[in-house]
């Protein structure tokens, strides 16, 4: 596979996802339907739950028959920002103009009745014992947005960015935060009333804290950021890997949550200058490589089982495997092969990838964050690594992967 095959993949993705205005379906979006929002019967528990899961796992996307709108998502408006500043030449020429008008929208869409910038979803999401009201903010949203943000920062060098992003740090600091006297700590997700121990928030949370005290120089998001990290690192398996959480119903092992921890705690690692976590680090990766891909680079989303195979999977597999690129060279080969299945087997010339491969069928709605997004950020990793020296410095080493 060429540089030259994946530069028109991800410039036809580009062109697409910019043609639709970043705006599209969810695999979460049923509440958002017209016919739902006219019936409130149909937002209680049981048929919310049954809407959401029957349209997410649909191969026939109903969506327009239901109403249900396209919407933009500042997590993907934020994941598309980031895609742009890591490979401007997604854009060509009009790079500034797109990140102008990314930036534009995710401004706009901040949640109100917060003296935080900070951010939610654009669809009410119904869980198991609780429904997120649309535009809520949350802690993952308000991170990925304050990722970009900080992206934008180091690139451009404007401190508007930096301010924005320090105020959503201070929400997830003031508003998110918890500890407890057992010496638990962590951040609450999806709700601030919902003080739960959920790995990925919890490292996603530490891993932004700790990359805006080291641009901003704060000192006040240093402690509370390695304290929740600690309880990750105490709380992983003998195996190397983390559940989704430690909560009832939260016992499950997946592809894209894992790489959030292992891409988390080498963020924490390089901006507070510690070896610290390179042990759950080493353990984590060696599980993760073993149990999540098939020999012919698809890879699983559940650690003990191949279906689904989901695009968000494929596309933080390859992010994932190239920030840890130095740690082996077969891992740049395997996110190579990854993307290489994507591509042959997920990837419609309409310009867009599909959502799911299943055992005897796809879904082949494409969802403007779920997929689309993370998928053009994967590109844009991938892009933006081939630019790079094929044999890389020691300092580009140690500042790719702790050593």
């Amino acid at each position: 596979m060429s540089r030259e095959q994946v530069e028109t993949v991800a410039r036809k993705l580009f062109t697409y996802c910019r043609a639709s205005n970043w705006a599209g379906y969810d695999p979460y979006d049923a509440l958002n339907s017209r016919i739902v929002e006219a019936f409130p019967f149909l937002q209680a528990r049981i048929p919310a739950l049954v809407l959401t899961q029957g349209l997410k796992r649909s191969p026939v996307n109903v969506r327009s028959l239901l109403l249900v709108p396209k919407k933009q998502n500042p997590k993907g408006l934020a994941l598309f920002l980031s895609s742009v500043v890591r490979a401007p030449m997604l854009a060509g020429a009009d790079a500034e103009e797109v990140e102008a008008e990314l930036l534009d929208r995710i401004l706009t869409l901040r949640s109100t009745g917060s003296e935080y910038w900070c951010w939610g979803y654009s669809f009410p999401w119904r869980g198991r014992d609780m429904i997120v009201p649309r535009w809520a903010p949350n802690l993952v949203c308000t991170q990925f947005v304050g990722t970009a943000l900080l992206d934008l920062y180091e690139r451009r060098g404007d401190l508007r960015y930096l301010e924005i992003a320090v105020s959503a740090a201070d929400y997830i600091l003031n508003e998110l935060y918890w500890t407890s006297g057992d010496e638990k700590a962590g951040f609450s997700y999806p709700l601030p009333s919902h003080r739960n121990i959920v790995h990925n928030a919890n490292l996603l949370a530490s891993s932004y804290l700790c990359r805006v005290h080291r641009l901003s120089g704060l000192e006040r998001f240093r402690a509370p950021a390695l304290r929740a990290a600690r309880l990750a690192i105490a709380l992983q398996r003998e195996d190397g890997s983390w559940p989704y959480g430690e909560g009832r119903h939260q016992e499950w092992i997946d592809n894209f949550h894992t790489c959030y921890n292992l891409s988390a705690l080498q963020s924490i690692g390089r901006d507070l200058v510690t070896d610290e976590f390179q042990p759950s680090i080493d353990r984590g990766l060696t599980f993760y490589l073993a149990h999540f891909f098939r020999e012919d680079g698809a890879a699983r989303y559940f650690h003990d089982r191949t279906y689904p195979i989901d695009i968000h999977s494929v596309a933080v597999a390859i992010i994932t495997l190239l920030e840890f690129q130095f740690h082996d060279v077969g891992n740049a080969e395997l996110a190579e092969k990854v993307l290489q299945w994507a591509i042959e087997n997920m990837w419609s010339e309409r310009g867009f990838f599909y959502y799911r491969t299943l055992r005897f069928c796809k879904i082949r709605t494409p969802y403007i964050r779920w997929s689309e997004a993370w998928m053009l950020r994967a590109l844009a990793e991938y892009l933006h690594a081939q630019s790079q020296p094929d044999e890389p410095s020691q300092s580009k080493l140690e500042e790719s992967y702790k050593i």
